[in-house]
């Protein structure tokens, strides 16, 4: 029986993260649109969404990471995988989330979820939130 050692390469979290990607929809598109109330507690998946009329917001697509960017929410664990559009189908939502996306070479998707889920990196997110939002 052999034993295999996996080894991980540490990145600092911007280097293998994207921060709110560029996402493009025009204003006045009809998309699909997700409210912070579409995001439960520690669930992954989206819960519900409505189609409605792009006028501002949060960008996102698949494979994306939402993110509370309010206090009460994120402590709360509102953090969600997007998985739920077509292919090149871009959403939005709330002003109030943030969007991670991996860098396709560094880290997988769900990896980005998985981190921006744990206690470590929501702590640090909350203790660098200033403002209201």
């Amino acid at each position: 029986m052999s034993s295999e050692t996996q080894s991980w390469t540490e990145y600092i979290f911007a280097d293998a993260i994207d921060v709110n990607p560029k996402r493009i929809l025009k204003k006045g598109t009809v998309a699909k649109s997700m409210a912070m109330a579409d995001v439960k507690e520690f669930v992954k998946k989206i819960s519900d969404y409505e189609e409605k009329e792009f006028k501002g917001g949060t960008k996102f697509q698949n494979n994306d990471t939402i993110m509370a960017r309010i206090t009460p929410c994120l402590e709360n664990g509102k953090i969600a995988f997007v998985d739920i559009l077509k292919d090149n189908e871009i959403a939005f939502g709330s002003t109030e989330f943030i969007v991670l996306s991996g860098k396709e070479t560094i880290i997988t998707p769900e990896f980005v979820y998985y981190t921006a889920i744990s206690p470590n990196i929501r702590s640090r997110s909350i203790k660098a939130m200033t403002g209201t939002s």
